[in-house]
């Protein structure tokens, strides 16, 4: 999986990505990344991207131009075959599991972090991202969304996680959110590991873990549960 990131500030993009996980997957070129600083682009002493909104406005616009010659730099690399271009907007589409899963089968994926109060609407429609969003909230600029969706479908491609089977067993794995976990000491402030995962009976251990996921999932996201409860016979 190759990143692209066209940012205003690449550093914390650089930075978010090359610790933990992820950082573990770049240094063993499972993924990599590559951030584009539109201000390389912006054709001008200053190297200024924004201007003034035209019909009025408070805030500055991200201008077309320096976005437009960013993007095509990162196309001559990477081609447009197995590329998907994603704008971090908050009028996009909300990110989850299952997108996640569809966008980590992409050879390439570009990522557009607007500033400011956005970008020009016709670079955004030479361009045709798919506009993506983390949530009904509104942030300072796209690179955080950026980080968060290039971690969770890190996470889904092989070899990025110590086992494969970690992701598989997290939380909206089939739809519905991870069982409680435990590890040493069985025993802590008067709380005890339950007794069926110190058994080694792996069939009991497999049908306790699903009766807590369906028990969790019931309690806290009942939206996830009813879908669930459609596509499944319990």
């Amino acid at each position: 999986m190759n990143y692209y990131v066209m940012t205003l500030f690449p550093e914390m993009v650089q930075n978010a990505m090359n610790e933990s996980i992820t950082g573990r997957a770049i240094k063993n070129n499972i993924i990599s990344l590559e951030t584009v600083n539109i201000r390389d682009f912006a054709g001008n002493r200053f190297n200024q991207v924004d201007d003034y909104i035209y019909g009025g406005g408070s805030g500055m616009l991200m201008q077309p131009g320096p976005v437009w010659r960013a993007y095509q730099s990162i196309i001559k690399k990477a081609g447009k075959n197995k590329t998907r271009v994603l704008y971090m907007s908050p009028q996009g589409r909300t990110f989850d599991q299952s997108y996640a899963r569809a966008l980590s089968h992409n050879e390439n994926i570009i990522f557009l972090c607007g500033h400011y109060e956005g970008i020009d609407e016709r670079v955004i429609e030479m361009i045709n991202p798919a506009e993506v969003s983390i949530g009904d909230f509104v942030l300072t600029g796209g690179e955080l969304p950026a980080i968060t969706i290039m971690d969770a479908v890190s996470r889904l491609i092989p070899g990025v996680l110590g086992s494969d089977d970690s992701a598989v067993y997290e939380s909206f794995y089939d739809g519905l959110l991870e069982y409680p976990q435990y590890t040493r000491p069985a025993e802590f402030e008067g709380r005890s590991v339950p007794d069926v995962l110190l058994s080694g009976n792996h069939k009991l251990i497999e049908k306790w873990r699903l009766e807590k996921s369906l028990e969790r999932t019931r309690v806290r996201r009942p939206d996830l549960y009813e879908q669930y409860l459609k596509n499944h016979t319990i």
